[in-house]
């Protein structure tokens, strides 16, 4: 007589095992029809499950939170046996859930098209209006291994086959068409209405290089039509918005092939590249950071104590001299930083030690993966490694998590949302020393007041770490910034200082990056503004342009007085109409546009445009210098058309 324990408390009894499907009905007709799986005791099951004993019980709709994972996922095997149905040559490999979607990978004997994909979608939306159940069964895995190849998809027997022999596998069926999986799935195809496939990519077998090319077709499943829409009007916004493109129409970078993953830095660019280092650099320095330097080339044996070697070498970069000394490219600037503080003798009064650095670091990154400005092989963190007592962990961290929020304020960034990563299933250390740092990372999120939500194995080798994740102008999340507490890599690193008992302890390191890559953070920035930067932050702030060459002089003398002023100006003298002037440097996202004809001349004026079309009027040089300044001291929270 299993008892049913329901998520608002309350009970229900059956004289049988009872499965899933039929708790809801218990309960209405309506939960019975909209249910799309549920979770019981935590584990998420398929309707058709059978629950024996007592459980806890939550009926997966969807409005539940686990309901995409398995509408997507079940639409995944609706692509697969659409292609199936269309294509019976196609064989299936594997079809996982993805952000946003889900993806299939097949093997065919020639590229699908533009219009298989039409054809595909048309089919799934054929299926799914069939109704057709979906039925789990197990087989032992043997049976599996024989079956699958009597289908011909020898991709799966080969999956089965790697499975331990004592496990049992489980298949999916809907209608004729099976697929091997461990589920849970919706309980019908017609619960799979809103879906769209995406694009055809080419994907190795198993990810290695080394096997057979395979086709994979991506796909967005959703629970609503409007989110749907708000997904493909998100994409299309992404589109318009994106960095690569943007970058090159404000000549601010470019890539090429002969340095993969590496960024070539036109003027535009390394100026707003310099301003966000200035701009960190002065915030550093007000919470009390000290600016350090440590060499980019490094001796394997530093690596191999730091542990770096063993957990992270597949991704550095090394080079052997002619003496057969091994150095490594640093990927990290922890080990260097460790290295400063262990040059001379440090006391407990000294702490906290905060360093920071600049530090351009390389990591190998699968060329494939690279991506612009976002995903690359070279690159600049805004690291700091604060060594500090026991005692410390707390008060600094609270310090440190209010100055990242601060500085993502001023970047436009107000929705942070905060990540509790802890330890990895590769990692350093002992558990007990896990313990002490995840106790005291959870206390200083306490006293700092910040919520989080758990990322569980996540966190770095060395240590549990605070992840901050931005969300932009169109609802994508970025994750920037983040607190580590490290109780392991200085003590592998020989650092101590001398307590109150003249007793060597080792220091707690916190590892704090805000911006993490800043050519990542400037990719993210030039998204989310759409390439139009704050003022304080764009390559040119102001253009001084004439209306014919009468006004060359007083262009000339107002741009030079804005330059002293220590703003960004640049002129435009050339003989052309004003209005395709105004129109160039619109384009170029210019935050301001001054024009000067000769009425203005006469009146020692300006006429003010800003660059989203607004006629600000006319001042003097020095009245817009004033209204200028007032917005740049805000960080842009308030500007002259304000």
């Amino acid at each position: 007589m299993p008892v049913i324990t329901l998520p608002d408390g309350s009970q229900r009894i059956f004289d049988n095992p009872v499965t899933v499907a039929e708790v809801a009905a218990s309960i209405g007709s309506g939960l019975a029809k909209a249910a799309l799986a549920g979770k019981v005791g935590g584990k998420l099951v398929d309707t058709s499950f059978s629950i024996v004993s007592d459980s806890k019980l939550e009926i997966v709709t969807d409005k539940h939170p686990d309901a995409l994972e398995i509408i997507r996922h079940s639409t995944a095997h609706l692509l697969a046996q659409a292609v199936q149905s269309l294509f019976p040559d196609a064989q299936v490999t594997i079809g996982p859930v993805i952000d946003d979607g889900f993806y299939y990978d097949f093997a065919y004997k020639r590229p699908f098209t533009p219009e298989d994909l039409a054809a595909i979608e048309a089919k799934m939306l054929e299926l799914s209006s069939a109704n057709l159940p979906v039925q789990r069964r197990e087989m032992p895995r043997d049976d599996a291994v024989t079956f699958f190849k009597n289908l011909g998809e020898h991709y799966k027997a080969e999956i089965i086959a790697s499975i331990p022999s004592n496990e049992a596998i489980s298949l999916y069926g809907q209608g004729e068409w099976v697929d091997l999986c461990r589920g849970p799935h919706v309980p019908t195809t017609g619960k799979l209405k809103v879906f769209k496939l995406m694009k055809v990519a080419g994907a190795y077998w198993r990810g290695d290089s080394r096997n057979e090319m395979l086709q994979r077709i991506y796909g967005t499943a959703w629970t609503q039509e409007k989110d749907l829409k708000d997904y493909l009007h998100r994409l299309e916004e992404a589109e318009k918005r994106d960095h690569r493109r943007i970058g090159r129409e404000l000549d601010f970078f470019h890539m090429q092939e002969e340095a993969p993953g590496a960024v070539f830095w036109h003027p535009k660019g390394w100026t707003v590249f310099q301003n966000l280092i200035a701009y960190m650099r002065e915030k550093q320095r007000a919470a009390g950071f000290q600016e350090v330097n440590g060499p980019e080339l490094m001796d394997r044996s530093l690596w191999e104590a730091s542990g770096h070697w063993e957990k992270f070498g597949e991704n550095m970069f090394t080079t052997q001299t002619p003496d057969e000394r091994v150095y490594a490219i640093k990927p990290m600037n922890c080990p260097g930083h460790v290295q400063i503080f262990r040059q001379g003798l440090r006391s407990y009064r000294d702490l906290p030690i905060r360093f920071a650095e600049f530090g351009k670091v390389h990591r190998y990154e699968p060329s494939g993966a690279l991506h612009g400005l976002m995903r690359v092989r070279a690159f600049t963190q805004d690291d700091a490694h604060i060594f500090v007592s026991p005692e410390q962990i707390t008060a600094e961290s609270v310090a440190v998590t209010q100055l990242i929020l601060d500085i993502y304020r001023d970047f436009g960034f107000d929705d942070v949302r905060i990540k509790f990563s802890d330890r990895p299933e590769k990692r350093v250390g002992s558990d007990d020393i896990w313990d002490k740092a995840e106790a005291a990372l959870t206390e200083a999120a306490r006293v700092a007041g910040i919520d989080y939500t758990l990322n569980p194995g996540e966190g770095a080798f060395y240590g549990p770490k605070l992840e901050f994740v931005l969300r932009d102008a169109i609802g994508r999340d970025w994750q920037c910034g983040t607190l580590q507490v490290d109780l392991n890599l200085p003590g592998r690193l020989g650092a101590h200082y001398i307590d109150e008992h003249s007793q060597k302890q080792t220091p707690v390191m916190l590892h704090r990056a805000i911006f993490g890559s800043l050519e990542r953070f400037l990719g993210i920035l030039i998204e989310h503004h759409a390439g139009k930067l704050p003022t304080w932050l764009a390559p040119v702030q102001v253009v001084v342009m004439n209306i014919t060459d009468r006004q060359d002089d007083y262009v000339s003398k107002v741009a030079d007085f804005l330059r002293n002023q220590g703003l960004r100006v640049e002129t435009d003298l050339r003989n052309e109409k004003i209005g395709f002037k105004i129109r160039a440097h619109t384009l170029q996202r210019v935050p301001y546009l001054l024009v000067a004809g000769d009425k203005e001349v006469a009146a020692e004026l300006l006429s003010v445009r800003s660059r989203s079309g607004k006629d600000l009027g006319q001042m003097s040089s020095q009245a817009f210098v004033e209204r200028l300044n007032f917005e740049l001291e805000s960080r842009g929270r308030r500007t002259l058309e304000d």
